[in-house]
């Protein structure tokens, strides 16, 4: 019966993170590029009472073999990189990706992020940024005079200056890719960097090797599908207190037996 109460908590704790997960999920639904996340579970080593295939007379063995589990652990959050809906805004500095990869830019510190979320900005000197005003890789700068900016499918950036007829390209961007998405470490802001296990990153130009076009004008939302994560929450809730149900079980079941004494 003690072992049924630490069973029971494991499977109370393990809930609790998958509601964590779910609650998270739901508040970034409206969150430019963010990428769902789910919650992965694996059971516990078995106490073995008795081993599938011992003898259990001088002809007979054992079919199953008699395993209790002891619960279960955590084991992943996955990332998942699926294409979330565009938004049209009309906003000429938005930038959605249509298909893989990600937009590189330079944080305080010198190191290199990456990103989904192409809402982007002008610094007080024309520079391509971040909201949080960190400057796009390859590093951009619009001419003060620019009266219209193309961002083109390929990447590339022209500009209409005053008293021109013509465009002029003033820059490309570069997008990167990982051989393991999922592996990136989440800096938060719609920002990861790199680990050993997302791999380096391979870089191209968009709509060049596998990597996904730029469009202008467009934001690319969460991929969050809010009906999916109330289900999930609900099931979740429901799991809970069946866990906390089992302890209250073992606990009553306790009491009877200590009761047995008097």
């Amino acid at each position: 019966m003690v072992r049924s109460l630490y069973t029971a908590a494991t499977g109370m704790k393990a809930q609790q993170l998958s509601i964590d997960t779910v609650s998270n999920n739901i508040a970034n639904v409206n969150t430019t590029g963010y990428k769902k996340q789910r919650a992965e579970f694996a059971d516990l080593m078995y106490q073995v009472m008795a081993y599938a295939g011992t003898s259990t007379s001088a002809t007979t063995i054992s079919p199953t073999g008699i395993e209790v589990g002891l619960g279960v652990r955590t084991t992943a959050i996955q990332k998942k990189f699926t294409q979330g809906n565009y938004k049209e805004t009309g906003n000429t500095l938005d930038v959605a990706i249509a298909g893989d990869g990600f937009f590189q830019i330079q944080l305080p510190d010198g190191t290199t992020a990456y990103t989904r979320a192409g809402a982007f900005k002008f610094d007080e000197n024309g520079v391509i940024v971040t909201a949080d005003g960190f400057p796009l890789l390859p590093q951009v700068t619009v001419p003060a005079d620019t009266t219209q900016l193309t961002i083109g499918v390929d990447g590339t950036i022209s500009v209409m200056q005053a008293g021109q007829t013509q465009s002029n390209q003033i820059g490309q961007l570069e997008l990167a890719n990982f051989i393991n998405p999922a592996g990136l470490h989440s800096l938060g802001d719609n920002n990861y960097i790199n680990t050993t296990a997302s791999g380096d990153p391979v870089t191209s130009q968009p709509g060049l090797n596998g990597f996904g076009q730029t469009r202008q004008m467009f934001l690319e939302i969460s991929n969050v599908q809010l009906v999916d994560e109330m289900t999930d929450l609900i099931t979740g809730q429901r799991a809970y207190e069946a866990g906390s149900k089992a302890i209250t079980t073992s606990d009553e079941m306790l009491s009877t037996v200590v009761g047995l004494k008097r």
